[in-house]
């Protein structure tokens, strides 16, 4: 009898989880699962060792070698044949922020290096999801929040903070230690909008177009979001909130070694 494949450790989930050739798609869509992106992630992107991947995703180097073997195969198959490529499904778990991650972990980091204005006593709190200027249409992959402190219904104070690579249900949290009254985005899971609920957190969904301009409709009582908002773009097997310290798995255990 096989034994069961360990969990693999991964940083984030991506925030581009399909690539789709131009013109005319050849064949059916490759999937790559996201252990197999984290590890093409910290070999070809990161330049670590095969060991160094291996202490980072709590797996042994030989079944490193092997997921690298297998990741650089369907990418190769993609490009040369013009084959959708999908990210999604895997053996794996996120990590969430463990002392042995090595220094390139980036939720490591962001206790050390992310700094956020403190909130004045009488100041509301506005986050929204942010991307170039815009709002980000995805909460639980949103890279960045710019976040606005209102006093007397004025923006007082602008500031963009990065996530660092959480995403999902730890939104919230992040949210929440952020001091964010209020969140303006665009699609949102079940998931986190029940982890928003529970943190105090006003939510605003379904919105689109310019952040600044969003926030100055929202002040103005004009903004137009949509109450029911849900997040649809994912479709392959996990949602939009809640992922937590799970163990995320395609028809496999996800106990031993």
């Amino acid at each position: 009898m096989a034994r069961p494949s360990r969990c693999r450790k991964i940083c984030f989930e991506p925030t581009y989880d399909s690539f789709i050739p131009e013109g005319i798609s050849n064949g059916e869509k490759i999937i790559l699962t996201l252990d197999e992106y984290e590890v093409i992630r910290l070999i070809d992107l990161n330049k670590l060792t095969h060991e160094q991947a291996s202490k980072q995703m709590n797996i042994s180097r030989t079944t490193v070698s092997e997921i690298y073997e297998m990741a650089r195969y369907k990418i190769a198959n993609s490009l040369v044949h013009g084959r959708p490529l999908l990210i999604s499904g895997g053996n794996y778990q996120l990590c969430q922020g463990e002392q042995n991650c090595l220094q390139n972990c980036p939720k490591r980091k962001i206790h050390k290096q992310q700094i956020i204005t403190k909130k004045g006593v009488n100041t509301m709190r506005i986050a929204v999801t942010y991307d170039n200027g815009n709002i980000f249409q995805h909460f639980g992959h949103t890279s960045q929040f710019k976040v606005y402190d209102i006093e007397n219904n004025q923006i007082i104070n602008e500031q963009i903070i990065d996530t660092q690579g959480q995403g999902h249900g730890a939104l919230a949290t992040f949210l929440n230690n952020a001091q964010a009254d209020i969140l303006i985005c665009g699609g949102i899971g079940g998931g986190a909008q029940n982890a928003l609920a529970q943190a105090g957190i006003k939510l605003f969904g379904g919105v689109m177009g310019n952040a600044d301009e969003a926030v100055k409709a929202y002040l103005n009582g004009t903004l137009n979001y949509n109450a029911n908002v849900q997040c649809n773009h994912h479709g392959h097997g996990h949602s939009c909130g809640g992922h937590g310290h799970a163990c995320h798995e395609d028809k496999r255990g996800c106990s031993g070694n």
